[in-house]
């Protein structure tokens, strides 16, 4: 173990995740399947080896300073990327059964490579558009908790994920430094897709800039309405909003 990891096991234990000599190792053989398939796609525009480990491996464990992950079965991670926040999250947890939905296939099929190199299982990786999704039996009103990291606005992400996400489970909007307008401009796709602003957290990440996040935590109160999400493509382009 060198300095940057051992950096990143001690602020992770200050947030009470505590992680074996196994786990470190996956996250290193991340780092490196990371930058290498990078050199063929665009994957991330990080890849220095310590903002790495902070931007994209810290930032998306911080989900679990929160809210417990213990007692969560089902994670969707909607327009993952190159995994973020759902592998490093499956890697701290490994109980998590983890579905990703990217709609880009050469991310699915770095995923889907990753999956093997790290040894992980209960990790499915879709390729597909959310909206499509989202209409499938399986996968409607079904996840403990879904999460997406600088998608899109709420309000559009609101209809991305909120009908994956099962009665009382969560969806974890992970934001930049600002959220409120975000928020107010939000309110009516939270009223129509059945969703329940519960918090807003902040942190700080440790690099030089100390860069602002935001995680706006939702609480689905119940089943999503027949119509929604609508036709891939329109929330994006009209977004639920008054």
């Amino acid at each position: 173990m060198d300095l940057i990891q051992a950096q990143f096991q001690d602020r992770l234990k200050e947030n009470g995740i505590h992680l074996t000599e196994y786990q470190l190792d996956q996250f290193e053989t991340y780092f490196k399947v990371l930058v290498e398939w990078n050199e063929k796609m665009n994957l991330t525009g990080i890849t220095e080896r310590e903002q790495v480990y902070t931007k994209h491996f810290y930032d998306s464990l911080s989900v679990s300073f929160f809210t417990s992950l213990q007692d969560k079965r089902s994670l969707a991670d909607i327009g993952s990327g190159a995994g973020f926040p759902s592998i490093p999250l499956k890697i701290a947890f490994p109980q998590l059964q983890i579905t990703i939905i990217d709609s880009l296939n050469k991310r699915i099929q770095f995923l889907n490579h990753l999956k093997s190199e790290l040894k992980l299982t209960d990790v499915s990786c879709i390729h597909g558009r959310a909206e499509d999704i989202a209409r499938q039996k399986e996968h409607r009103d079904h996840y403990d908790m879904v999460t997406a990291r600088a998608v899109a606005r709420l309000a559009v992400l609101n209809e991305f994920c909120l009908p994956f996400v099962k009665l009382h489970g969560q969806f974890i909007a992970m934001k930049g430094s600002e959220v409120e307008g975000e928020l107010a401009e939000a309110a009516f796709s939270l009223k129509e897709l059945k969703g329940k602003y519960l918090h807003t957290h902040r942190l700080e990440l440790p690099d030089e800039e100390a860069s602002k996040r935001h995680l706006i935590v939702i609480e689905k109160t119940a089943a999503t309405p027949a119509k929604y999400p609508r036709k891939a493509g329109a929330p994006l382009k009209t977004p639920l909003v008054r």
